[in-house]
């Protein structure tokens, strides 16, 4: 009689490591998820899908500027720090040609969309070049993980 319960004792341990290790240990197929999509529908590069995060209203994909350009949207409060985040212009060869900060409109401690705008200064570009408006999110820890940026492509 031992042997059969000691048999039931040495049965039930191994079902219960067998458990524990099914529940813990990740299989195969629970591999880490692959990344995110780079870009987003709205923007031609980003470091993340950013369309929930940020929405530019002025300038539009592709839309010809001039200076001074009026930037307006809405981003997420997470997306500002101390109530601003950075933008920049792009030539087409890459050079920053203006940058400032959004400025949030309202009160940016929070999780919701609040409207930001500012207005950027650039000198005369030849007619029919390209560049790109790129809006970065203020990440203060310097963390590139958590770095993430909208770019909309524009006309001179």
């Amino acid at each position: 009689m031992k042997k059969g319960w000691m048999l039931v004792i040495f049965l039930f341990i191994i079902i219960v490591v067998g458990v524990v290790a099914l529940i813990f240990i990740p299989g195969p197929n629970m591999a880490e998820a692959p990344a995110p999509s780079t870009t987003s529908p709205a923007t031609t590069t980003a470091t993340s899908d950013v369309s929930e995060l940020i929405l530019v209203s002025n300038p539009t994909p592709n839309q010809h500027i001039s200076s001074p350009l009026g930037i307006t949207g809405k981003a997420r409060g997470n997306w500002y720090f101390e109530a601003t985040f950075p933008i920049e212009l792009i030539d087409a060869n890459g050079k920053v040609i203006a940058q400032g900060a959004g400025r949030a409109l309202s009160d940016w401690t929070t999780t919701d969309f609040v409207p930001f705008s500012t207005t950027l200064s650039f000198p005369a570009q030849p007619a029919g070049s390209r560049g790109t408006l790129v809006l970065t999110n203020d990440n203060p820890s310097g963390d590139p993980t958590k770095q993430k940026e909208l770019d909309v492509p524009v006309q001179f």
